[in-house]
C-alpha cells in the first residue's frame, strides 16, 4: 500500500520539480554547454538507438568507466549496448571509448530520461531493452518502476550498499529499500554486499566482483607519462587524486609541508570535478604555491610544448580522461574524497599501476575493496592531515609487486557478470552465486 502510494505521489512530485531541474542543467550548461545539449533526449525523445541491447546506466564518469570492460564483453557476445547518463563527463568517456561501435550502431551513449514513467516508457519504446542495469547504487524511483511495469528485467550491477547508507535507509518507512526490493536482481562486488542485499528482501542476488578490476590502462596515456618524465624536475612525485571540494584546505597544508622537507616532492594535484580547475588553481595560488596547469604545459597529445616552470612546485591536472597519465607518473597516490563525508574514491586505478595509495577516514563508499587492500598492506587510510603528511614522508608501506599480486587475484568480475546477463537474456540460469575472488 506504501509503494502503491509512492508511486502514485512521485510523479506529481516530478511535475514540480521538473522546472527547477531544467534551471540546474542550464546553470551547469553555463560552465559545460553538454549539460543542455540534446535536451529532448531528457524527455525520451531519441533518434535511432540500438534495438534490443543491453542498457547500461551509468550516471557519470566512475560509473561509466566501470561498465567499459563488461561492455566490452557483451559486444563480444553479439549483444548491442545503450548507455544512458546524466553527466557529461559520463557521456564524453563512453563517446571516447566506444567511438567505433557508435559509428557502427552496435552501441549509443545518450542522457538520461528524467524519472518519470512517460518519460522512460518513451525510452523503452526507442530500443526496446532486453535487459537494464544500474551501476553501483545508482537507485531513481521512476526509472525502476518504469521497468517494472514495462517488463524489462532491471538489475542492479557492481553493487554495493555501504553501512552507512544501509542504516539510514533502515530507518523508518524504509521507502528506500522497498524501492529497492522491486528490481528483478542484482550483480553485487562482495558476499558481504549479497548479505545486506538479501537482508532488506531482495532476491536473485549473484555475487560476480568489482568490475573496475578489469577496467583496461590506456596504453597511450602510460607512454606519455614515459616521455614526460624525463622533462620534469627530478624529485619523488605524489598525485593527489579526484580531490573534492571540502578538502582542498587540508591538502594544501599537506603540499606545504612536504615542501618544507629536506627531499621536497612535486605535487599533481587533480581536482574531481572540471568545473573546479580554474576555483583550485586560484586557491593554490593563494596559498604562495607556484603552479604549472596541464592545459598550458602540454598539449593535445601530452606533449610538452614548453619548458617546465622555473619554480614551480604543483602540476594542475586540469583535464578529464587523462588520470592514467597522473598516476603513472607518481610514486605515491592520495585518493580523494576520504576527508569528506560522502567518502572516498576508487583506489584501483592507482593499484592497477603498482602505486601505493592512502585515502582519508571515510572509506565506506568502496568498503569492497578497500578493506581487502588495506588488509594486503597496499592501501591506507588515515585520520587526519597529519597523518597524512607522515604517511608521504616517511618510507613506503608497500611494493608494487604487491599491488600487482591483490590486483591479480581480484580480476575476472567482467567474465563473471557477463556470463550471468547472457543467461538471463537467453533464458536459462543465470550464474550462480559464488565469491568474488
Amino acid at each position: 500500500m506504501m509503494l502503491f502510494a509512492f508511486s502514485a505521489l512521485y510523479p506529481l512530485l516530478w511535475m514540480v520539480l521538473t522546472p527547477l531541474v531544467l534551471a540546474y542543467l542550464w546553470h551547469r550548461g553555463r560552465r559545460d554547454p553538454l549539460y543542455f545539449k540534446h535536451l529532448g533526449e531528457r524527455f525520451g525523445r531519441y533518434e535511432a538507438l540500438p534495438q534490443r541491447p543491453v542498457w547500461i546506466h551509468a550516471v557519470s564518469l566512475g560509473e561509466t568507466r566501470s561498465a567499459v570492460p563488461l561492455a566490452r564483453d557483451l559486444l563480444a557476445a553479439g549483444e548491442r549496448v545503450v548507455f544512458t547518463h546524466f553527466t557529461p563527463a559520463g557521456r564524453r568517456e563512453a563517446q571516447a571509448v566506444f567511438g567505433a561501435e557508435i559509428a557502427a550502431g552496435q552501441v549509443a551513449s545518450v542522457w538520461v530520461p528524467l524519472d518519470m514513467g512517460w518519460t522512460f516508457a518513451r525510452f523503452f519504446r526507442a530500443c526496446r531493452p532486453k535487459i537494464g542495469l544500474t551501476m553501483e547504487i545508482e537507485i531513481w524511483p521512476g526509472m525502476i518502476l518504469a521497468a517494472k511495469r514495462h517488463g524489462v528485467p532491471f538489475y542492479l550491477c557492481n553493487a554495493q550498499y555501504p553501512e552507512p547508507s544501509l542504516a539510514r535507509d533502515s530507518r523508518g518507512l524504509r521507502l528506500r529499500q522497498r524501492i529497492m526490493t522491486q528490481v528483478a536482481g542484482a550483480f553485487v562486488k562482495s558476499d558481504l554486499q549479497a548479505e545486506r542485499f538479501a537482508g532488506i528482501g531482495l532476491g536473485n542476488i549473484h555475487v560476480t566482483g568489482e568490475l573496475r578490476f578489469d577496467q583496461p590502462i590506456p596504453p597511450a596515456l602510460l607512454m606519455a607519462a614515459d616521455d614526460a618524465r624525463a622533462a620534469l624536475p627530478s624529485r619523488p612525485v605524489i598525485t593527489i587524486a579526484s580531490a573534492v571540494e571540502g578538502e582542498d584546505a587540508l591538502y594544501i597544508d599537506t603540499i606545504r609541508a612536504l615542501l618544507d622537507a629536506p627531499a621536497p616532492p612535486l605535487v599533481i594535484y587533480v581536482p574531481r570535478a572540471p568545473e573546479r580547475f580554474d576555483a583550485v588553481a586560484q586557491m593554490l595560488q593563494a596559498a604562495g604555491l607556484t603552479i604549472a596547469r596541464r592545459s598550458v604545459l602540454f598539449d593535445a597529445a601530452l606533449r610538452m610544448q614548453s619548458p617546465w616552470p622555473e619554480g614551480a612546485d604543483v602540476l594542475l591536472g586540469d583535464s578529464m580522461g587523462e588520470m592514467y597519465f597522473y598516476l603513472s607518473l607518481a610514486q605515491r597516490v592520495v585518493v580523494g574524497g576520504g576527508f569528506h563525508p560522502k567518502g572516498a574514491h576508487n583506489v584501483i586505478e592507482p593499484l592497477a599501476l603498482g602505486k601505493p595509495v592512502v585515502t582519508g577516514p571515510v572509506t565506506h563508499t568502496i568498503e569492497f575493496p578497500f578493506r581487502e587492500a588495506e588488509a594486503a598492506g597496499v592501501a591506507l587510510s588515515v585520520a587526519d592531515g597529519m597523518a597524512l603528511i607522515a604517511a608521504l614522508g616517511g618510507p613506503s608501506w608497500t611494493s608494487a609487486e604487491r599491488a600487482q599480486a591483490f590486483m591479480a587475484e581480484h580480476r575476472g568480475a567482467s567474465a563473471r557478470t557477463a556470463a550471468a546477463i547472457l543467461g538471463i537474456i537467453n533464458g536459462g540460469d543465470a550464474a550462480p552465486r559464488r565469491g568474488a575472488g
